[in-house]
């Protein structure tokens, strides 16, 4: 018998390679048509990729879905790629990104397709969750750790709650209110807060 009778099969390994510029057409496609009206048809389409490709990668709308907001809520979370100004409010800040009008249009469709997308699962509720809230929440958690080795705010503060005031009420924002989440927002958060709850005095800190 031959050994190459004997030798396994071996699978032809995934090119995921597409996976970013189909991420990104999903999402393109769901501000365009709306969840309801979005189809993995359209979204292979608008990627110039083979329906097989998209279908084979995610077996169901709404896992592309999940996937693509969760890429466009990336963030670098290594400790040495996030800013450290010295003080926890100026680390918060610094965390905020100017959005165009156009950015932040487009980011209410996507979060408005989000919502229909959970009235027909809400059991994909916890991934939704881990798409949008988390990325900012495990930042804010490293940020306040740090700021508790330095001694600006005390050891016993609660920092996996504190961790998610911010981004859960942008969330509540955007997909609720289906209102933009702005630098203002932002800082009446942290000025109104997130800071006076770990004790700090909004005298204490600079203008924004």
């Amino acid at each position: 018998m031959e050994t190459s009778a004997l030798a396994p099969k071996l699978g032809r390994k995934r090119d995921h390679t597409r996976d970013p510029e189909i991420l990104e057409a999903a999402l393109e496609v769901l501000a365009e048509a709306g969840y309801d009206r979005m189809t993995m048809d359209m979204v292979a389409a608008r990627a110039k990729a083979g329906k097989a490709t998209v279908y084979r990668r995610w077996p169901s709308k709404a896992e592309l879905v999940v996937e693509a907001v969760a890429c466009m809520k990336k963030v670098d979370v290594s400790p040495e790629n996030l800013p450290d100004t010295g003080t926890l409010r100026g680390d918060l800040i610094a965390m905020m990104k100017p959005h165009t009008i156009v950015d932040a249009e487009k980011k209410l469709r996507v979060m408005a397709g989000l919502v229909s997308m959970l009235a027909e699962n809400p059991d994909l509720a916890e991934a939704v969750n881990a798409a949008i809230v988390e990325p900012r929440a495990s930042i804010n958690r490293m940020f306040l750790r740090r700021a508790v080795e330095r001694g600006e705010i005390p050891a016993d503060c609660d920092i996996e709650q504190l961790a998610l005031v911010a981004p859960s009420m942008a969330a509540y924002r955007v997909l609720v209110l289906r209102t933009p989440v702005d630098r203002e927002f932002l800082l009446t958060i942290i000025d109104g807060i997130l800071l006076p709850a770990v004790g700090i005095r909004r005298s204490e800190t600079t203008p924004a």
